[in-house]
């Protein structure tokens, strides 16, 4: 540690680094856990933050970075984005770069002659370009000066090796540790269950650091999970909520996100895919789109997704199964960064359940990761099947128990509280039929002999005579179909991927047979009633936007401030080539229509506006202003 960065107390480093928030960021106080974990920084001391997306975990590092002396280095899987990042504190007048494989020599040799001149304050780059002996020269260097303020390791959940956005190079990064040990390391990620907090503390030997936990919860996002019938019906009825508005739509394949966005488009859509398969270039030029422009779908694997910024996303849809909660969590989370209402959607069926374990059953994995993620996925169908509170499951994942009459009153369950029956007769009559006919058949067949088909194979396969057939013929195979799924996400039952789907029971069968215990179920819905829970979704958002609104006042002349400022924002982001939300956030637009200030220091008042941006906008911003009051 430089000795300059040494402050006087505890109380200096913190008035210092307030100092810093308002001048640079422009913002009055801190949020959360910030101010502890940027004090820890700044004394030198290695952390290990998770906390939510749009939660503020970029701060947690940048301003360490602008309290200590050297450069800071920021390792990010996410060349794709760093240019945006940059562009970002480079708006905020500090002085940032970037090396990743994207740029020509000629600019990487520039970048390093301004980081060994002591020009840049944050540097990021990939894991890849970092673990280079030529890169740790270059480190070796500055460390020999006490030119490094401090490393955060973003996303720090690619480290784990039993996670979806594993990075093998990630594993690499506890030489930060053992070749650096002055320089204070900070790892964030916005989501990592118990198991994968334990890796990233293992793996990147952060067993000593401080650690701070923030709440998963994210008030703002409406869950709504909704069982597959018509896809495209279905989608096309959700998406009228959403009438010219960004979004994501994740598929489990390519092919499937090439029709859905093909199909998408010819509706009227704005709609781009994105995948592994498809060009760096056209990856490039749709996520850039994306960022930039307005009333964008992007159709995509879960390539894509991690560290956007984007904060008006306003719904996230999967079309199918995601792997864990762990996932399905990271992946919603990137709707509603800005703290306006927006919506998780998600539907399944029970095809979904046995192509997501036949993954884990044919993956190279040791059978210890296979059992975690089995146990994983069973979760996130205890999460899709469930009939209380959503969020009170998925918080709880996390570790974060809630009362057993909790509800958000922003998820599908609680807003229109599912019409549940007792389906123990119906279960029990499922689970005989699967221990009649061998447990060697998937759930088709063994409706099929339910509802007392007469078809080929019932036939050859003598099912036609079990005692089992015909006894649920009154029940409908959508119904049986949802009778399985849920028995399955109970535990009572498994679907064997390697033998086709074979419907096999558990332990936990063994009471509902013996009528030791009753199962309420939830009833699948008819189109009509989901229809009608869509109009009842969209009403409810539709308040909570209200009232969002109401709360920033804004009258008409208010409202035409911030319509021309939202304008003005527009051309400054296209004359700079930076997304708009770059230049200014919607909510710092809207708090300076709210406020229509006559002079600097005013403006300088406003949430979101620090010195750099006063010197670059203020006069503009303050002209727009004084022609509309």
């Amino acid at each position: 540690m430089s000795p300059s960065t040494v402050l006087t107390s505890d109380n200096a480093t913190h008035d210092r680094a307030l100092d810093t928030l308002k001048k640079i960021f422009g913002f009055d106080s801190f949020r959360g856990a910030q101010r502890e974990i940027v004090d820890t920084i700044v004394r030198g001391e290695d952390a290990l933050v998770l906390m939510p997306t749009g939660g503020g975990k970029s701060l947690c590092y940048q301003l360490p970075a602008l309290l200590r002396d050297g450069v800071a280095i920021v390792v990010s899987p996410l060349i794709a984005l760093m240019q945006d990042q940059v562009d970002a504190l480079n708006e905020l007048g500090i002085a940032a770069s970037f090396l990743n494989s994207s740029q020509t020599q000629s600019r990487a040799r520039e970048v390093e002659l301004a980081l060994q001149a002591n020009e840049i304050k944050l540097l990021y780059v990939a894991p890849e370009r970092l673990n280079t002996a030529y890169f740790l020269s270059v480190l070796d260097r500055l460390y020999e000066r006490n030119a490094v303020a401090l490393f955060a390791i973003d996303e720090a959940h690619c480290v784990s090796q039993w996670g979806h956005d594993f990075r093998s190079d990630y594993l690499e990064l506890t030489l930060l540790h053992t070749r650096y040990p002055r320089v204070p390391r900070i790892a964030l990620t916005a989501t990592a269950d118990e198991a994968t907090r334990a890796e990233i503390r293992s793996k990147l030997q952060l067993e000593d650091a401080a650690q701070f936990v923030s709440s998963f919860d994210r008030p703002n996002i409406h869950y709504a999970v909704v069982d597959r019938a018509d896809e495209r019906s279905q989608l096309t009825d959700f998406l009228e909520m959403h009438s010219q508005e960004s979004g994501i739509i994740y598929c489990i394949s390519r092919s499937k996100v090439d029709d859905t966005a093909s199909w998408l488009r010819s509706k009227g859509y704005n709609a781009l895919p994105y995948h592994a398969g498809l060009d760096a270039t056209t990856r490039s030029d749709h996520q850039s789109r994306f960022l930039r422009e307005d009333a964008i779908i992007m159709v995509a694997t879960i390539a894509f997704g991690m560290g956007i910024d984007k904060p008006d996303v306003r719904f996230v849809a999967h079309l199918d199964l995601p792997k864990s909660i762990e996932g399905y969590y990271q992946e919603t989370g990137r709707a509603g960064r800005d703290g306006e209402p927006a919506h998780a959607w998600m539907m399944y069926a029970l095809g979904d359940v046995v192509k997501q374990l036949r993954f884990i059953d044919e993956s190279e994995a040791g059978d210890t990761f296979k059992r975690l993620q089995r146990s994983r996925l069973d979760r996130l169908l205890a999460l899709a099947e469930t009939t209380s509170c959503r969020r009170a499951v998925l918080l709880d994942y996390f570790g974060e128990a809630q009362a057993a009459d909790y509800a958000c009153m922003n998820c599908d369950n609680c807003n229109d509280p599912p019409e549940t029956w007792d389906a123990t007769k119906p279960a029990q009559m499922l689970l005989s039929a699967a221990v009649r006919t061998g447990q060697y058949f998937g759930a088709a067949h063994l409706i099929d002999v339910l509802r007392g088909s007469k078809n080929e194979k019932v036939v050859a396969r003598g099912h036609d005579a079990l005692p089992v057939h015909g006894i649920g013929a009154e029940i409908d195979e959508t119904t049986w179909r949802a009778i399985v799924r849920q028995l399955i996400a109970l535990g009572a039952a498994v679907s064997d991927p390697n033998a086709y789907g074979a419907i096999k029971l558990t332990e936990v069968a063994r009471p509902i047979l013996r009528g030791e215990r009753s199962l309420i179920m939830r009833r699948v819905i008819s189109k009509a009633d989901r229809r009608g829970a869509n109009l009842r979704t969209r009403s409810a958002l539709i308040k909570k936007s209200r009232a969002k609104e109401s709360e920033s006042l804004l009258d008409a002349a208010a409202s035409r401030r911030l319509a021309a400022l939202k304008t003005w924002r527009i051309e400054q982001a296209h004359a700079t080539n930076v997304p708009a939300f770059v230049v200014f956030s919607d909510a710092t637009l809207r708090a300076i229509a709210v406020a229509a200030p006559t002079d600097s220091e005013a403006l300088l008042q406003v949430s979101g506006v620090g010195q750099a941006k006063l010197a670059r906008y203020g006069d503009d911003i303050l002209g727009l202003v004084k022609d509309l009051v």
